[in-house]
């Protein structure tokens, strides 16, 4: 059977040559007679392995040397809770930017741990813009700033980032790390779910800048302080081996492709191609604000929500999946994440048409 587009939100769809490389290495890596699966996470070959992801990593991003990065489990989800854990000294407040559900779980997460000030919101208008920064409340030497790149759910990502001047600037970036060339010298701490630009479920990154290790108070337990897995270079317990391994052969895939100047091209592109035509009709909208959009995730309504489980059992015979909105604001979703085609954007716009014109 022939590939579907899959327009899941995560776990995302995923480079079809890192597949072909992953399956054609299953069995046997590089001559060992093992798969990577079956690999000591302390032996020569997969320690090997881990290096040069992370090499590789350094390089896409421009990552400096006082920077760690950690190979982690636990997802997005358990940093929510690390970061004050580790970055808050007693009860020191820390700012966060609400703009939407990740942002509320983070916020949430860190209620029970620090005294958190919510310096702008964009619940008033259902999630559906940045605030603008000069409108932020911001706490005098706040903890930290923790703000959430790109929202999944409602489609807002931030075109720009921001300056908070000497305080910690800490970002999730799950769903938009490596989709765009990046200034980490500008960040804290970033951190992200593998699962959507950069491998399989299981695996989580962290960028942390080394002064901020070793802060918290008190001390976290073990495998909850970044100075644990600083100090063994993420393997004080075996890591998600074969996620790391494939996110990878991502990162060369990347490199391969141009970097992630030109992974930001082929992104706009693809987010042009697709906002274009829902602006362009009468059937399809979008609400959130135009300079907010995302790239990765983009929500749709049809004129009639009653048409909408047509509108997904039709795209599916099209082989085009995973395109359900979240179960939280139903509609439909398209997420556009690095290893999406434009091939697969212009499937979606010309069924989008074609319903259109045999629905409206």
């Amino acid at each position: 059977m022939p590939r579907v587009f899959n327009f899941s939100a995560g776990p995302g769809t995923l480079p079809e040559e890192v597949l072909l490389q992953a399956a054609d290495e299953m069995l046997d890596w590089h001559g060992t007679g093992l798969s990577v699966m079956e690999m000591s996470h302390r032996g020569k070959e997969f320690i090997s392995i881990a290096e040069e992801a992370e090499a590789d990593l350094r390089k896409l991003l421009g990552i400096p040397a006082g920077y760690h990065v950690l190979f982690l489990q636990g997802g997005a989800s358990l940093q929510f809770e690390m970061i004050p854990m580790n970055l808050i000294q007693g009860r020191a407040i820390a700012d966060y930017i609400h703009t939407g559900e990740w942002a509320k779980k983070a916020i949430n997460a860190a209620k029970s741990l620090a005294d958190v000030n919510v310096a702008a919101s964009a619940e008033d208008r259902a999630f559906t813009y940045v605030p603008a920064q000069s409108e932020w409340q911001l706490t005098e030497r706040a903890a930290y700033l923790h703000y959430t790149a790109n929202e999944t759910i409602n489609g807002v990502e931030f075109g720009w980032v921001p300056d908070v001047g000497d305080v910690p600037l800490v970002s999730d970036m799950s769903s938009n790390l490596l989709s765009r060339p990046l200034d980490v010298e500008r960040f804290g701490l970033i951190y992200a779910g593998a699962q959507k630009n950069i491998g399989p479920a299981g695996l989580a990154l962290v960028i942390v800048r080394e002064d901020l290790i070793g802060l918290g108070e008190p001390t976290p337990p073990a495998m909850l302080d970044y100075a644990t897995h600083a100090k063994t270079r993420s393997m004080y317990n075996t890591p998600p081996t074969y996620a790391v391994y494939v996110a990878g052969l991502v990162f060369k895939w990347l490199l391969e492709t141009g970097g992630l100047a030109a992974a930001e091209q082929r992104n706009i592109a693809k987010a042009a191609l697709l906002y274009d035509f829902i602006d362009s009709s009468d059937f399809y909208v979008n609400p959130v604000e135009k300079a907010d959009r995302s790239r990765m995730n983009v929500p749709f309504r049809l004129a009639s929500p009653d048409l909408e489980a047509d509108f997904l059992a039709g795209a599916a015979k099209h082989d085009l999946v995973e395109l359900k909105g979240h179960r939280s604001v139903g509609g439909v979703r398209a997420s556009l994440y690095n290893a999406m085609p434009i091939e697969g954007v212009q499937a979606l716009v010309d069924y989008m048409a074609e319903f259109a014109t045999t629905k409206g």
